[in-house]
C-alpha cells in the first residue's frame, strides 16, 4: 500500500460526507452490486460523491486492505464505512439508510453556509 494512495483515500473520505466507491459511475454502473447501491442512494434524494475504482487501479488495490472490507461497492457516511451492497440495501429496506443520508447531507449544507 503506497502512502500516497492512502492519503488520497483519507482525503476523499474526509472531504465527502456521502462517498461511494463503486465500479463505474452512478449514470453507468459497471456491476450489479454498484447499480443496486446507487439506486438506494438515489432513492434517498441527496447528492453523493463517488469514485470509480475501475479508473483508479491504485485505490481499487489499496482500499480493501485500508478499510478491512474486501469487496466493492463501499459506502462511507461522515467518514465511517457503512458497508457494501447487501448492508446498504438492507438498511434502505428497513428505513435506516434514509435518515443517515439525510443527516449527512444536512451537515454538509450547514458546513457550506457556515
Amino acid at each position: 500500500m503506497s502512502q500516497e494512495t492512502i492519503d488520497t483515500i483519507k482525503s476523499q473520505i474526509e472531504g465527502n460526507p456521502i462517498l461511494l466507491y463503486m465500479k463505474g459511475s452512478p449514470q453507468a454502473p459497471m456491476c450489479g452490486f454498484s447499480a443496486q447501491t446507487v439506486q438506494c442512494l438515489i432513492a434517498c434524494g441527496e447528492r453523493f460523491a463517488y469514485v470509480d475504482i475501475l479508473s483508479n487501479p491504485d485505490i481499487r488495490a489499496t482500499l480493501p486492505e485500508y478499510a478491512n472490507w474486501p469487496t466493492f461497492p463501499q459506502l462511507y457516511v461522515n467518514g465511517e464505512l457503512v458497508g457494501g451492497c447487501d448492508i446498504v440495501t438492507e438498511m434502505f429496506q428497513a428505513g435506516e439508510l434514509q435518515p443517515l443520508i439525510k443527516e449527512a447531507a444536512v451537515r454538509e449544507d450547514e458546513e457550506d453556509t457556515a
